[in-house]
Formats: C-alpha cells, structure tokens, sequence
C-alpha cells in the first residue's frame, strides 16, 4: 500500500494539513508535516511551537531536543520553532504542566483518536504562522 501525500491529509480542524517547519525540516519523513504515518511507532503528529519550558522538561524526559546533533543532520532546536511531536510525549508534558503550544492547521487529524479537539483548541498556538 502506497503512502498518501501530506496534500491528502486533513488537519483536526477537518482542512487541508499545512506544513509545520521546513527549517529546520520536521515529521517522521522529514518533510515538513506531522503526519499520519503507519509505520512512525512514535506518532509524530502533533506541531507544536517549542518553549524553553518545554525544551527543558523533553531534556529531562531523557529527549535533548535542544543539543544539535550533525551525526543525524539535526540542527537542535530553539523556542520558537515549530517540530512534530509525539502524541505520547505531548500529553505527557500536558500532564506535567509543560505543555507546549499546538499548531491546529499542521496537526493531523489522526489525532483525535488520543486527545479530543476541545483539548487541542484550549493550547492552540496564538501564531500559528510556519517558523522560519
């Protein structure tokens, strides 16, 4: 079975799925979206805009996200910047208090089978413009 491209896919609000970041460039496959993606055992679906809080809490999780790492041609990341993230993991930030903020047009629309849309919406991103 074939993959479906990003285009194909809606976002929780039940539109087109827009990118999250192409810089530096996000998703399971590395091309700016956070999608549903069958064999991603991480289910990076979510965008989130990262935050020193959320940086620092992934870090202590045992996810450096902030430390580049040229080996897998990953920059690090900066408050700011949109990055797919788990489902897992956000919900464990949620849970914590350390919920980083969620871009609802680059969040797929798988997501709602784990967190429900009124969820989502009460931490949408004020900008939900892409990082650059």
């Amino acid at each position: 079975m074939s993959e479906r491209s990003a285009s194909d896919e809606l976002n929780v609000l039940g539109e087109p799925l827009q990118p999250c970041n192409f810089d530096p460039e996000t998703g399971y496959l590395r091309d700016g979206h956070c999608r549903d993606i069958g064999r991603d055992p991480g289910r990076h679906e979510i965008c989130g805009v990262m935050t020193e809080d959320f940086l620092l809490y992934s870090k202590d999780q045992g996810n450096d996200l902030m430390t580049p790492r040229p080996e897998f041609n990953f920059p690090g990341l900066d408050p700011g910047d949109h990055w797919c993230l788990c489902i897992g993991r956000w919900q464990e930030a949620k849970d914590a208090g350390h919920t980083p903020p969620v871009v609802l047009q680059a969040t797929a629309r798988s997501v709602l089978a784990e967190v429900s849309l009124e969820t989502l919406k009460s931490c949408a991103a004020g900008d939900t413009a892409e990082s650059d």
